[in-house]
């Protein structure tokens, strides 16, 4: 969600690195295709979203450590120190604790976010649903469930229950009215 709404402010496109595509059983070739996405970047402004960043970010040194995702890292880590283009690299993961420390000194910003408190899940939650007639919602029952969900599952129930809303028929969005 934050590499979507950094490119929307931003007016760049994002463009989302698929890591099954890229990791391949070959030595040498998930490199090659790394560079290939650098060469991209070189090419085409714009933020580049590698999710499950813990895939190939994994600290080197560690008892399962395979020598390829090894390889790997390091050629990343190399182009990142020659990456001079305009475009903005943004990597996520869920699991910080595996990633190397050599990352965390390529990158300019290091964002971590905590599971939303009781005041952020209702704004998210009326955000979503602001176009919906919710006044006979449960909205305390509502947030207990969400409590301990991160902020893209709130949004991603919150649209759920949209979506399963409009296709039941029960509540189309309520219109707008606008004044001068």
């Amino acid at each position: 969600m934050t590499a979507s709404a950094l490119a929307g402010e931003l007016h760049l496109p994002l463009f989302t690195i698929v890591l099954d595509g890229l990791i391949t059983k070959f030595m040498g070739e998930t490199a090659g295709k790394l560079r290939l996405v650098f060469d991209a970047m070189q090419a085409t402004r714009g933020v580049y979203f590698f999710d499950e960043f813990d895939a190939i970010g994994a600290r080197r040194g560690e008892r399962q450590d395979v020598g390829e995702i090894r390889r790997v890292l390091n050629s990343f880590l190399q182009f990142l120190e020659q990456d001079d283009s305009h475009s903005l690299i943004i990597a996520a993961t869920n699991h910080p604790e595996l990633l190397d420390r050599a990352l965390f000194r390529r990158f300019d910003d290091v964002i971590e976010y905590a599971v939303p408190d009781r005041p952020i899940i209702e704004a998210l939650l009326r955000a979503r649903l602001d176009r919906f007639d919710t006044r006979g919602l449960a909205w305390n029952e509502a947030i207990s469930q969400a409590e301990r969900l991160s902020q893209a599952e709130i949004t991603r129930a919150a649209d759920d229950a949209a979506k399963t809303i409009i296709l039941r028929g029960g509540g189309s969005p309520r219109k707008r009215s606008s004044t001068l």
